[in-house]
């Protein structure tokens, strides 16, 4: 591993430091570039996401994924997990907290904001963040690649319907732009990219040339995932500050959803006897979310200043801490499965 992956939850540490400082000092610019967005998504985030992605897209090889169906084990456990067990894990989880352990510290319209912003979450599987928690994990980018791509083609169909039965919304509005535009530019871009890039390469007809090329640009995917902390940071540095009781009482839900669901995911991995690069990423997949549509929705939903889009908000700055924290176990538990 090189300096930027040894260290990487230092430079996050920093980074967070960084953009919650900057956020404060420099509201107006960092309003600024939250501003250029279309659909709701943010382009200079998503530029950052195509930097931190494309390398692994470059990793995939076409050629392999016809074999993914060969063991569909790993991409069953991503789907159950994912429609069938966490939507409902987080709503419940929202409602034990907000309904019954802090029902004393929290009005009863912010705690039904507070568990809407949740279940958004919930039902928004990760679709860009995932490839670098399957990269950290030295996870099969092939098998990685088709999971997001299930989840995605699933997404569109399921993600109202199961929102809208868990918030009691029989009407709610989904913003399809943001949806499939954040497919495009998280997805599809980078795929394409990273297939042109790989067949330019192969033509060269020398083995060590992918390689070669991924050891030079492997760095601009750190760089990539660090730009996007302190951006999604830096926009939400008053809030951090002006909320902090606020933040802390969402956090906990969130974060025991995020471990609990991801601790039920290794150990049915592990008893699927699934090998490790396709185990490590199934289970990256069913822990993180979506952020940006869960975020977008609940301004969609409930408003800009709403406790949902707060919530959500929250679910991001956790996202990524908890995330790393997960494939430094997933990496030094390795040997619990097969190679």
């Amino acid at each position: 591993m090189g300096i930027f992956e040894r260290y990487l939850s230092l430079w996050v540490g920093l980074c967070i430091g960084v953009g919650v400082l900057l956020g404060n000092v420099f509201p107006d610019a960092f309003g600024v570039i939250a501003g250029v967005e279309w659909a709701h998504v943010n382009l200079v985030v998503a530029a950052l996401i195509w930097i931190m992605i494309y390398p692994m897209m470059v990793q995939v090889d076409f050629r392999a994924i016809k074999d993914v169906g060969k063991a569909p084990r790993g991409l069953v456990l991503t789907l159950v997990m994912n429609w069938l067990i966490k939507p409902f894990t987080m709503a419940a989880i929202g409602a034990l907290f907000f309904r019954v352990l802090f029902v004393d510290w929290v009005q009863p319209d912010k705690a039904s904001e507070y568990i809407a912003g949740m279940v958004l979450l919930g039902v928004a599987p990760c679709t860009a963040m995932v490839f670098v928690w399957s990269q950290l994990t030295k996870g099969d980018a092939n098998y990685t690649l088709v999971q997001v791509s299930v989840n995605d083609v699933i997404m569109v169909f399921a993600f109202a319907p199961i929102a809208g039965m868990l918030l009691g919304i029989t009407n709610i509005e989904v913003p399809w732009e943001t949806l499939f535009l954040s497919v495009v530019l998280y997805v599809v871009i980078p795929l394409v990219a990273g297939w042109l890039t790989r067949r330019h390469l192969e033509k060269k007809h020398a083995d060590h040339a992918i390689e070669k090329f991924l050891s030079q640009i492997k760095p601009w995917s750190i760089i990539g995932l660090l730009g996007t902390v302190v951006l999604l940071f830096g926009f939400q540095a008053q809030t951090i500050l002006g909320q902090p009781e606020t933040v802390v009482l969402i956090a906990i839900p969130l974060l025991i959803q995020t471990y609990g669901i991801f601790a039920i995911s290794y150990f049915v991995a592990k008893r699927m006897k699934l090998k490790h690069k396709v185990a490590a990423p199934a289970c990256m997949i069913s822990t993180s979310n979506f952020f940006e549509l869960a975020v977008a929705v609940a301004i969609s939903l409930f408003g800009l200043h709403s406790g949902a889009a707060l919530a959500t908000v929250v679910g991001v700055l956790v996202e990524v801490p908890v995330m790393l924290s997960l494939v430094h176990f997933a990496n030094k538990t390795r040997h619990w499965f097969a190679e």
